[in-house]
């Protein structure tokens, strides 16, 4: 038998006493905007590996911001894209319509012509550049901050404004909250209101694409607070145990409603950080850099399509306005907190670079702005001579019995007759 004597256990006294952490924001309502966390390299600094690089590799850029515009306007760097000035010009188009687009329907909803919006002030480059990345066929899973997607492919502003009014043109004919659009023709697949849902079912759509020998290729959009939610970790163990045909995209716009991205985010650094345990290749890209979107995008999308599997993305960005037309930011982070947002604004930042190329000017600016914003009004008049909420016709009570069975059960025709329609 030992002759050692038994340590006796530890009385709760002598104890050190646990302690419950809840992440904290650098500011809050009041408070200085401090931004002293968000780590921004050099324009041009991080480097480009080759397409078929092994994910072990690139490990590091799950942790660093891959940028080709410097605070001059000028594109630098191994990431620089193959697009002219006329395509430049397009993007800054798209992107100045989907803002004058979000200032107009905003204005709708405060009228009551709607009884929701949702803006993507200071994001839309994140959508508008990757969608260019696309080819036709190609389906995007997107959330509701993804109109750039549509809009960058000439999809008609009225019937987005129609579905915003649930009128009696709206394509979806009042079955989705406004903002939740869907287009099987441009790549646009149905929003749902649930979180992360799409996320998922995007990696599913990849798969049978690769399973029937197609060509076409499957993007999936989440917000960085959504990546808290399991769908977004059943999609990554699906994309990377059967190498997905996917861009996985998650924007970081720092705030998930009244929720800052810490909380979401939890210890692992990055959003882009979450794909190494999956062994997916992850990119963190400059979310307010146009070009370097549609780079990191292009790259991301070759990939895929060369059957070398998912791609994990996070944009760094900063949401500028109110999470939606229900919220007031002011409420939960510093009023002027949007200013201080270190990477700026995208529109001005393509528009400097544009003119620092001599491709383009302030005056040139000025009246593209204008002949923008007659278009969307032209457009908003349109849609609203079909109607808006509380004005004009509305999606008949019949489409409520379509669209679902090939052929109408009979208890359904029963209850279509009892309405009358």
């Amino acid at each position: 038998m030992s002759s050692q004597t038994p340590m006796s256990p530890q009385t709760p006294s002598s104890q050190t006493p646990l302690h419950f952490h809840v992440p904290e924001p650098a500011s809050r309502p009041g408070g200085k905007p401090d931004f002293s966390n968000v780590v921004i390299p050099e324009a041009g600094s991080v480097r480009r590996p080759p397409v078929d690089v092994d994910p072990k590799e690139i490990r590091d850029l799950a942790y660093s911001i891959i940028r080709v515009l410097d605070r001059e306007g000028q594109a630098v760097g191994p990431w620089v894209p193959e697009l002219g000035h006329d395509d430049l010009i397009r993007g800054l188009r798209h992107m100045m319509t989907l803002r004058s687009f979000d200032a107009r329907m905003q204005m709708a909803q405060r009228q009551g012509k709607t009884s929701f919006y949702m803006q993507h002030t200071g994001e839309e480059a994140v959508s508008c550049a990757f969608r260019i990345a696309l080819s036709p066929g190609d389906m995007n899973f997107p959330t509701y901050r993804q109109a750039g997607l549509l809009i960058a492919h000439d999809y008609p502003l009225v019937d987005m404004m129609c579905q915003i009014y649930s009128n009696e043109r709206d394509p979806l004919k009042g079955r989705q909250l406004p903002v939740m659009y869907s287009s099987k023709e441009h790549g646009f697949f149905s929003i749902s209101g649930n979180l992360t849902t799409q996320f998922v079912q995007a990696v599913g759509w990849a798969m049978a694409s690769a399973i029937k020998g197609d060509t076409r290729i499957a993007a999936a959009w989440v917000g960085d607070g959504s990546t808290a939610e399991s769908d977004f970790h059943a999609a990554l163990v699906f994309a990377s145990t059967y190498k997905a045909p996917i861009v996985l995209n998650v924007v970081n716009n720092q705030w998930a409603i009244s929720t800052f991205q810490g909380i979401a985010r939890g210890g692992s650094g990055t959003f882009a950080a979450r794909g190494l345990g999956f062994g997916i290749p992850a990119l963190r890209v400059d979310g307010n850099d146009y070009l370097a979107v549609y780079a990191v995008a292009q790259w991301a999308v070759e990939r895929a399509r060369r059957n070398l599997g998912p791609t994990l993305v996070e944009y760094v960005t900063y949401r500028a306005g109110a999470h939606s037309t229900s919220d007031d930011p002011s409420a939960y982070r510093p009023k002027h907190e949007s200013d201080g947002w270190p990477l700026g604004d995208p529109l001005i930042r393509l528009k400097n670079h544009l003119i620092a190329a001599g491709a383009w000017s302030e005056e040139r600016h000025k009246q593209t702005e204008a002949e923008i914003l007659e278009t969307v009004i032209a457009a908003q008049k349109e849609a609203e001579s079909f109607g808006t909420l509380h004005s004009g016709s509305k999606p008949s009570a019949r489409d409520m019995f379509e669209d679902v069975y090939a052929e109408l059960p009979p208890h359904l025709r029963r209850q279509r007759q009892q309405i009358g329609v």
